[in-house]
């Protein structure tokens, strides 16, 4: 192969320097390598639960106003919610082990377009949990510096979104390794707090309960009992931030260590126990050190000050120590948990690329085995969403949790009809559709809640996207069914020439390397690859006596979940390889055929290519591209341009190679 140029070079060099080196993908222990184990996925993924407690409780806590004794209800509520919610999602594990999450539940439950509202409502979804746990953090650091720094806040969250692009092109397993350390001072430091706040007050405990339920009874006689039930009901909506992330396992079962369903259960009931315990004692917490909102600072800032503020070893100020490293740890672990977003996002993008509701190159991983589709997507419009609200919290939250809960009750929603349609086969549906009732519940009214107080705040900006985000999958699915429409048309026309049904019959022909030969690169048996080579025998009539069929099994996000995927993947490509071969040898043509395997079609191709370029130099290289009868700006957005890209590479390299037109009638 020709030598790359020196400053291609030196580009390749810097990326692999950032990015690290490709993986090989034919290596039978590369699913050990980028699987998570059940730890490492409780900080990959439960990350995005647990981190909610820095601004969860927090929204909660400040819409109490003067009814902060309430709190306590709301800490009650808080943990049943997160019971119930992560009960429904372990359920979900067990029920579809190969993940999807929301997006595969509504799907498979509940139909295609009500799956493509709760994919479209996920995509939105992890584009906020970026930029809200981005935001989140800053904020945590901020409380710590002066009010005139925070002009500083935004282009620094800028700075970290683009370190976590960075971080997540390298691999999922490696971004998790590096923030680890991360995640363990998080649980340390909050696990102190909340242990020395109870503590600290626990001779006054009694008298906080009593003081709570004297408060409470005060207000149900001054306001009525639906007025407070009704503070209660908003608080606990605008509160909802917390249980955010809950879903992340369920969505991210691939990315699992065998076996998948018990590691992921493992992980959901570690997230689940460490997220109550946390945001119910923060919320405690708050009550039991009088805490109150104040200007600059978030309320977790305000509770660790009032608790360790005081607090002097040797005349240096260990409280203040303390409460800094504490909201650093709070910080750096919403940076965690945008890795939920960049882990997630793809992945949900993905599957609805391979179910065409998405441009079909989302479901491409680089040689790092990740989709950086996705992963380059979900950054560039989370920076839209931090431009869009200069990173205030209050705002994204409220996007944020509408955005989560509508996932949530189609999920539960989905399951609930589950349990009711197949009661006669399942001996326990009575106790699961209680679950997924409950939940079914407890989620549609954290949504109209949110949605109705907060429309104006916000609300509505995330209502309008994901309308419009529903609107382009549907528009986007429709060409892609004008397209197959039209090429099952040129299947029926071309391929009535019967073929083998067993393949081990099927014996390449013996070539002659000094002969003119066609190597025409194809993908499955279908119309399209034949019409290819008539269009040869159009153009050369008579001039090719043999054919070499190449072919790149292309390993995407849809078919790289194991080991038996992959062989599937690599048999399916050489029956279909052995199909042409049999076609042109029924029509009295040598013919024979080339494979790899590998995560990028380009890449792969052109390294074939050029191992036939060096055995058959009389070689011409033939591709096929669908051309349109009027070419619209959105064709090269939903159909790659990897026939010219590859068509480039090999002319530069001084091999010979051609890009054949196949038309496409009658689709938009």
């Amino acid at each position: 192969m020709t030598e790359p140029s020196h400053d291609e070079s030196r580009i390749r060099r810097i990326r692999r320097l950032i990015i690290g080196p490709p993986r090989d993908v034919s290596d039978p222990q590369i699913f050990h390598h980028v699987s998570l184990i059940a730890i490492l996925a409780w900080i990959g993924l439960g990350a995005d639960g647990l981190s909610s407690s820095a601004y969860g409780p927090d929204e909660a806590y400040r819409t109490l106003g003067a009814h902060a004794h309430l709190s306590i209800i709301i800490v009650a509520m808080t943990v049943v919610t997160i019971a119930v919610i992560s009960i429904a999602y372990s359920n979900l594990i067990q029920h579809f082990p190969g993940g999807g999450g929301g997006y595969l539940v509504a799907t498979k439950l509940l139909g295609n377009r009500v799956g493509v509202v709760s994919g479209s409502a996920l995509l939105v979804d992890y584009v906020l949990t970026i930029t809200v746990s981005i935001a989140s953090g800053c904020d945590q650091l901020w409380s710590s510096f002066p009010l005139h720094w925070q002009p500083y806040k935004l282009p620094v969250e800028f700075v970290v979104l683009a370190l976590l692009v960075v971080l997540n092109l390298r691999g999922v397993k490696e971004s998790v390794n590096v923030l680890a350390p991360i995640f363990v001072v998080f649980i340390v430091a909050h696990v102190v707090s909340i242990g020395y706040a109870v503590g600290a007050h626990f001779t006054r405990l009694p008298v906080v309960f009593h003081d709570a339920h004297a408060d409470f009874m005060q207000s149900v006689n001054t306001l009525g009992w639906i007025p407070v039930i009704l503070i209660l009901l908003r608080a606990y909506s605008m509160g909802g931030g917390t249980y955010t992330g809950i879903e992340a396992v369920s969505n991210g079962v691939t990315i699992l260590r065998e076996p998948r369903v018990r590691t992921g259960k493992r992980t959901m009931a570690l997230m689940a126990t460490s997220l109550a315990f946390t945001a119910g004692g923060i919320m405690f917490a708050y009550l039991l050190t009088n805490s109150h909102p104040v200007e600059g600072k978030t309320m977790n800032s305000v509770m660790l000050t009032n608790l360790f503020g005081r607090w002097h070893v040797a005349g240096i100020p260990a409280g203040d120590i303390f409460v800094v490293i504490t909201l650093a740890s709070e910080a750096a672990l919403l940076f965690v948990a945008a890795q939920t977003g960049f882990l997630d996002g793809p992945r949900v993008l993905s599957n609805m690329a391979i179910d065409s509701w998405m441009p079909h190159r989302f479901s491409q991983l680089s040689d790092r085995l990740v989709t950086k589709n996705g992963i380059y997507m979900m950054g560039i419009a989370a920076a839209a969403a931090l431009v869009y609200t200069h990173g205030d919290i209050t705002t994204l939250v409220v996007m944020y949790s509408i955005n989560v809960f509508i996932t949530f009750s189609l999920t539960e929603l989905g399951m609930s009809r589950h349990w009711i349609k197949d009661r006669a086969k399942e001996p326990r549906w009575k106790s699961q559709l209680s679950i997924h009732g409950t939940g079914l519940v407890m989620c549609l009214c954290i949504l109209a809640v949110t949605t109705y107080e907060k429309f104006s705040e916000g609300g509505w900006i995330t209502v309008v996207i994901t309308s419009l985000t529903i609107a382009l999958c549907f528009a986007i699915h429709r060409h892609y069914e004008d397209v197959r429409r039209s090429m099952k048309r040129l299947d029926e026309i071309l391929m009535s020439i019967p073929v083998p049904e067993t393949f081990d019959s099927v014996v390449p022909s013996p070539l002659d390397t000094k002969a003119p030969t066609a190597a025409i690169v194809v993908k499955t048996f279908s119309g399209f690859g034949l019409h290819q080579i008539l269009s040869i025998h159009k153009s050369f009539p008579n001039y090719f006596k043999q054919f070499i069929f190449v072919s790149a099994a292309v390993v995407d996000s849809g078919n790289f979940k194991g080991a038996e995927e992959l062989d599937h993947l690599e048999k399916t490509t050489e029956e279909s390889l052995k199909k042409y071969v049999a076609w042109a040898q029924g029509h009295g043509f040598k013919a024979d055929y080339r494979m790899a395997i590998g995560t990028e079609a380009v890449a792969t191709v052109e390294e074939i290519c050029h191992e036939i370029s060096e055995q058959f130099p009389h070689a011409i290289f033939f591709l096929g591209r669908l051309i349109f009868r009027e070419e619209k700006w959105y064709h090269r957005l939903l159909h790659n341009e990897t026939p010219h890209a590859i068509q480039r590479r090999l002319q530069f390299q001084g091999i010979q190679a051609m890009v054949l037109p196949i038309r496409v009638l009658d689709a938009t």
